[in-house]
Formats: structure tokens, sequence, C-alpha cells
């Protein structure tokens, strides 16, 4: 088991992409902590761990909310004594064209997807550094790399998230700190699974492996960048996208 004796911090663990690596992470041997804005949320996911006989943690957090996250922390290292990987998932969207997005969605989503990583990685770095070492990955997405119509905000973010993946990287290497990110592309979350059919459709064709991804083709590639095996790996954006922007 690759992540045998970690712990791991998972943001917007309560379906999707979040919830797949909170169970990979711990199906290779990770302590994890799930977390998530609404804790009623996690029911789900708390009782798979639970049936894996996976040790783990579940704790409501908004990560815009500083003092919630603060007060996590600080509970999961006196239960456990440190925090090894952090995993920065939770985001949201609120899509729409630049002449007709209202300036509160823009400022929500930069206040989730980017500010929320700023947050949950500054209080963590500390914890990691007091310990010798750890992993930060971050959620970017192929629209970051290339943007997307309609979602100047949510692109704005992921751009951004590159940003800080690289910068961190250069920051706290000397702390033992390797800092990534993985660059999703069309996955099939619950989110998109609500897609009308022929949007599902246009997205399959334009991958060259003619699918949508799964939660888990993202969670698998997280549980290689925490492990020891990317033990030389940081500052990178690694695209886990079927070539869909080739």
């Amino acid at each position: 088991m690759r992540l045998e004796g970690k712990v791991s911090v998972v943001t917007g663990a309560a379906q999707g992409i979040g919830k797949a690596t909170a169970l990979k992470f711990a199906a290779e041997g990770s302590k994890v902590v799930i977390c998530d804005v609404r804790l009623g949320s996690m029911d789900e996911i708390s009782a798979e761990l639970k049936e894996m006989d996976a040790e783990f943690l579940a704790y409501e957090v908004n990560v815009v909310n500083r003092d919630q996250i603060k007060t996590m922390v600080d509970d999961v290292v006196s239960k456990w004594g440190k925090i090894d990987v952090l995993v920065n998932n939770a985001g949201i969207t609120a899509d729409n064209q630049l002449i007709k997005m209202p300036e509160e969605d823009f400022d929500k989503v930069i206040d989730v997807n980017l500010k929320g990583v700023f947050n949950c990685t500054q209080i963590v770095v500390p914890v990691m550094s007091d310990n010798g070492g750890g992993v930060v990955l971050n959620a970017s997405s192929v629209v970051g790399l290339y943007g997307n119509f309609g979602q100047t905000n949510y692109a704005a973010t992921k751009w951004g998230v590159i940003g800080m993946t690289k910068t961190w990287a250069k920051e706290l290497g000397k702390k033992n700190i390797r800092v990534n990110a993985i660059a999703p592309g069309f996955i099939a979350t619950p989110m998109v699974k609500k897609m009308p059919e022929k949007v599902i459709e246009m997205m399959e064709g334009k991958a060259p492996l003619r699918r949508l991804g799964t939660p888990e083709d993202i969670a698998n590639a997280y549980a290689f960048l925490a492990s020891e095996e990317a033990s030389f790996i940081t500052g990178t954006v690694l695209s886990v996208d079927g070539g869909v922007v080739l």
C-alpha cells in the first residue's frame, strides 16, 4: 500500500473526485480526513469508509472560513499528530458569459476555488514543515490551461491555482514539501451526468479516447503524486484528460 502510515486531508470529499480520492487513499493505507461544506453530505462516503475499516475523521469545513480550517487542522494534529498530504479539491462553478456574469458570481468562485486553496495550504503547511515534509495537491483543470466559453471566473481560478502550485513548489521545496496540480478534462461527476445527453456525447467525442474520465481516473493520479513513487516530482501540472486538448 503506497500511502500506509500517512494522514491525508481531502477537501470537497462528499462526492465526485473528492470522494473517489478519499476512498483511493484509504485503500492505499492512509488515514483520511474528509471535509465538506455540509457534514451531512458526507454520510455516504463515511459509510463506505467504515465498510473498508478505514481510519477516518469527518469535518464540516467551508474553505472560505479560516477558523473552520484551523479548528479541523488542530483537531487532526491532536488526534493523529501530523498531516502528510493535503488535496485541495473543493470547488464550485457559477458559469456565465463575461458580459452577463454577476459580480457576486465572480467573487464567490474566486473565494472558494482560489482563496480556499490558499487558506487550506497556508494553515496546513506549518504542520507539514514541523513533521519534516509533505505533499500538497491542487485541483486545476484543462479550463485553466486553455479557457472555456462562459467560464471566466472558473478559468481564472484554475489558472491561478497553477501559478500558486509553481510558486509554492519553489518556496516549500527546502522544507521537503512537494506541490503539484492535476488538470482534469471532462470527468463523469454527478454534476456532469445531469447534463443533456447531447452535451455528454459532444464531450466524449472531443477526446481521442472517446469517453469521459471517471473520478477514479483522477484519484489514481492523485495517489501516484502523493506517493514516494513521485518523490522527485514538484511544481508540475499533470493533465488527466483523455487527450481532449490535443
